[in-house]
Parts: structure tokens; C-alpha cells; sequence
């Protein structure tokens, strides 16, 4: 199991991925609410605009690795520096490949990268109230329940509630990785 940055050569498997895991992944993943004005989601746009962000410091895109093949992303995003240094955290997982402790894992790997590496202070995960896998991943890893967030994220044609769960490098006493146990 492992991260690596995300890369243009990993078009044909995401969208593999992608297209294998549409039910799976609609009720959980962003869409675009009717007035944006970007329309274009695709591979190549979505890489395109994460590799410019994680250019100029405000994201990391990552590949989840199981077996070195890409069976997920994390993607780390609106990272603020100041007096802030803090980041949110968003996933996806191929459902082959879930319940095997591979996105805990990667969260983890993230979480200790952002930290100890990068020098940031705070992990946002926003997460819809019924996503029980999600939720279940906050939980092993110590996320701290931070509170509802209303209308918080446009999913699925729509604009859901999702909870906000939060974890500082204060709270962690060696390496998020070694919650896991």
C-alpha cells in the first residue's frame, strides 16, 4: 500500500476505475452545481488543475497503491499557510479493494507527510452522516468530531450536510501511521 503523486499516465487506469465504480462512488463524490461555470471534469482537466494547485502549494494529488496499482485517490487540497497551516483531505477507493485498511492507511501516510514533512498544523475530512465507511476511517485514525457542516458540499446533483472531523499534529504523539496499529 502506498501514495505517489498523481501523473497524466494514470489517465486510462482512473478512468477505468472511474467508470468500474459509478454506483459505488455517485452517492459520495462532488459534482458540479448547475451555475459553475467549469464544466469540464474529465481526467485530463482534473489532472491538469491538481498539478497546477500542488505547483504553487495548495493541493497534493495522490495515487492509492495497493501492489503498485492504482486502486484510489487522495488529494489534499485548499492547503492554507500562515497563520493557519491547515488542509482538507478527500478520497476514493476501487470497491474491489475496500475493507482492507488501504484508505486508513493512505490517510494515515498523508496525514504524517503533511505534518511532519510539510510543516502544517491542522487535517480537515468532510464527510456525509451516512457514509459509514468514511466514517469508520476518522474513527481509527483519532479524527476529532468538529461538528455539521449544512449544504456543505454540492454531491450528487445536490447540496449535502456533511460532518467535519479535524486532527492536529498536537494531538499526535508520534506518527498518525502508528494509530493503526
Amino acid at each position: 500500500m502506498g501514495l505517489r503523486p498523481i501523473t497524466g499516465r494514470d489517465a486510462s487506469r482512473w478512468e477505468q476505475l472511474r467508470n468500474a465504480n459509478v454506483d459505488w462512488l455517485v452517492s459520495w463524490e462532488s459534482t458540479r452545481p448547475p451555475e459553475s461555470k467549469d464544466r469540464n471534469t474529465g481526467y485530463r482537466a482534473l489532472t491538469a488543475d491538481l498539478v497546477r494547485q500542488g505547483k504553487s502549494g495548495r493541493s497534493l494529488p495522490f495515487v492509492v497503491t495497493y501492489d503498485d496499482l492504482m486502486v484510489g485517490q487522495l488529494t489534499v487540497t485548499g492547503i492554507t499557510w500562515g497563520s493557519a497551516r491547515w488542509a482538507q483531505m478527500g478520497y476514493w477507493i476501487d470497491q474491489a479493494y475496500a475493507g482492507r485498511a488501504i484508505i486508513p492507511t493512505a490517510v494515515a501516510l498523508a496525514c504524517d507527510h503533511c505534518f511532519f514533512t510539510m510543516g502544517l498544523h491542522r487535517i480537515e475530512i468532510a464527510i456525509r452522516p451516512e457514509n459509514e465507511a468514511s466514517l469508520r476511517v476518522v474513527d481509527k485514525l483519532g479524527f476529532r468530531a468538529i461538528g455539521l457542516a449544512p449544504s456543505y458540499l454540492h454531491i450528487n446533483g445536490r447540496w449535502r450536510d456533511h460532518l467535519l472531523f479535524a486532527l492536529t499534529v498536537d494531538e499526535v504523539e508520534t506518527r498518525v501511521l502508528e494509530r493503526l496499529g
